[in-house]
């Protein structure tokens, strides 16, 4: 069984509170798993969990067995984490399932920091007889990509927010606490009923959900905040709606983001996770210019994760059989070389209006673990800063700094004369970019131990016959890398 997202969840929302009493939160249960992520979770390896993380059955290994490795627990267990109201309460809200002695979710509970989404189980196969729901009609569960999204979103007080490809509405219900409004969107009518169960659960009256294909049931309405987490995989056949997207993985991401002139509004951010075939002949951002057409938008890639066309394909394929298997492995890698994809990339991309000539800047990185949302506003007001023609000067006018602690890495090969390549990133941030340094610029920021004027540096470099503008020009990268940024005359940075 699993739950219809009909009823009314009246009385379930004081009954889930009682999880947080027994530490039902993002962090305690990644803790009590042993993760250094959640998103490390693996369901397939429920049983270990139970074995050698949740033997000690309190009321936290009792709440993360039953709402989120799809087991079921004894009465005596539910007992110590639901009053006999509270279990009434849930069963009527059909999110939990009475059978004899023991109690079953027939939905998942997502912890999200301390924020719990109502969802499908991540794995139908675990459901009690395989789930009464088509596979392609399921809700997506919260898993990296709804956390990848979740950690990177702007988070700052607007108008109005739309979540496309809602699924269970995480972004839009996240999204509530500094947007006006939020609108969430999904042509699944069950994930736009899952999004309504969860903004009800929540008793949040400035979430709506809406039904349709995209930007369809908006109309002509304008966004200051529009996040999206399509379907993305390039499947060679449709069988799973929230994520399979097309042969080519980009029949819905193309026209999000073809669709984003139209209803970003001025001074907005879009942002979205996803998947990109790429290809050694295109680079993403190129393609992703192509789809906004002439309209004046700056562009930020952030890769997180590259797979192999190969590995793609036998990560994704499936069979009942070894015969079966390595017939869909076939399919996979056939549809992947059709359309000249080499490796698919994991990415963030963020959208802004442009206030200038439009740019597009690609960086790599760890996947976030943190929120992440200042440093994504940061790489755009540093790229842009790099683009004012009076910022030279205002450096040579001025004193420089660190934006703050730095590592960094040197990758040398031996046994070959080539010089090694260094890397430096700012330590201890949600996003570990790296970024590539020249001798120059490691010697700049390997001098900056505390503020220092410009004039000073130039006087030094002038010594060693190094030209003014080489100098200046090597300060201005290295704004734009974010790792160092000018200071006014008080000693705040600017």
């Amino acid at each position: 069984m699993s739950i219809g997202f009909d009823t009314d969840p009246a009385g379930c929302a004081d009954a889930l509170s009682r999880l947080a009493s027994a530490g039902f939160s993002e962090e305690a249960v990644r803790s009590r798993l042993g993760l250094a992520d959640l998103n490390e979770l693996q369901l397939r390896a429920a049983h270990i969990y139970r074995q050698e993380r949740l033997r000690e059955r309190d009321a936290l290994a009792s709440a993360i067995d039953l709402f989120l490795l799809q087991g079921t627990v004894p009465t005596t267990e539910l007992n110590r984490l639901f009053s006999g109201a509270d279990q009434q309460a849930l069963t009527a809200g059909g999110i939990l399932e009475r059978r004899g002695d023991f109690a079953r979710g027939q939905a998942s509970l997502y912890p999200v920091g301390s924020d719990l989404i109502l969802s499908d189980h991540a794995s139908h196969e675990l459901d009690d007889g395989g789930g009464d729901t088509a596979v392609h009609d399921r809700v997506m569960y919260i898993g990296t990509d709804s956390r990848w999204l979740a950690r990177a979103t702007i988070r700052r007080p607007v108008p109005a927010m739309l979540d496309l490809c809602c699924g269970s509405g995480i972004h839009a219900l996240l999204a509530a606490s500094h947007a006006e409004q939020a609108t969430a969107v999904d042509i699944n009518p069950r994930a736009v009923k899952c999004t309504a169960f969860n903004a009800r659960l929540k008793r949040l009256a400035n979430v709506e959900a809406l039904q349709g294909d995209l930007y369809g049931p908006i109309g002509d309405r304008r966004f200051e905040l529009i996040t999206a987490n399509p379907p993305f995989v390039p499947a060679p056949t449709q069988q799973v709606g929230f994520r399979d997207g097309g042969p080519s993985g980009e029949d819905v991401q193309r026209r999000i983001i073809e669709g984003l002139p139209r209803h970003l509004a001025k001074g907005g951010t879009a942002q979205i996770v996803t998947e990109l075939g790429e290809s050694d002949g295109e680079p993403l951002d190129r393609r992703l210019r192509r789809w906004l057409g002439t309209a004046p938008i700056d562009i930020h890639v952030l890769r997180l994760r590259t797979h192999a066309a190969q590995a793609y394909a036998i990560g994704h394929a499936d069979g009942a059989d070894s015969r079966a298997f390595l017939e869909s492995v076939g399919a996979w890698a056939a549809n992947l070389k059709a359309h000249g994809y080499s490796r698919i990339v994991s990415v963030l991309l963020a959208f802004q209006w442009s206030d200038g000539t439009p740019w597009s800047r690609v960086d790599e990185a760890h996947p976030p673990t943190k929120s992440a949302g200042l440093e994504v506003q940061g790489i755009f007001a540093a790229e842009r800063l790099t683009r004012d023609p009076a910022l030279a000067q205002r450096l040579r006018a001025g004193s420089i700094a660190r934006t703050g602690p730095v590592a960094i890495f040197e990758a040398r090969t031996l046994g070959v004369d080539v010089p090694p390549t260094v890397h430096a990133r700012l330590f201890g941030r949600a996003l570990s970019v790296e970024h590539s340094l020249t001798p120059l610029e490691l010697d700049l920021l390997t001098g900056l131990e505390r503020p220092v004027a410009t004039t000073n540096l130039l006087a030094i470099a002038a010594k060693l016959a190094v030209p003014e503008e080489t100098v200046l020009n090597a300060l201005v990268a290295l704004v734009g890398k974010g790792l160092v940024q000018p200071v006014v005359a008080t000693g705040v940075a600017t």
